[in-house]
């Protein structure tokens, strides 16, 4: 019976803490991050700022903008379809 080749997997990506922010990592890949927002005001919308894979965004809570963060990157992984 031939032997299976082990393939070797990437790293499953994690969320780091970090000075007022947060980190989304994949080894030593950075894949996005989320900032406090210094300068959120009263009548300002979104606390939280997140980039990731070319994006950028604002939310209220911590886990919205960790959720917007996965979201872009797995987003970023797939090929859309443009002329099917």
């Amino acid at each position: 019976m031939p032997k299976k080749r082990k393939t070797k997997r990437q790293p499953k990506p994690y969320w780091e803490k970090a000075y007022r922010g947060h980190a989304y990592w994949q080894g030593k890949a950075k894949l996005g991050r989320i900032t406090l927002a210094a300068e959120h005001g009263a009548g300002e919308h979104g606390r939280y700022r997140w980039e990731a894979a070319g994006k950028l965004g604002q939310a209220d809570t911590l886990h919205k903008a960790k959720a917007a963060v996965e979201l872009a990157v797995a987003l970023s992984d797939k090929q859309l379809p443009l002329f099917d």
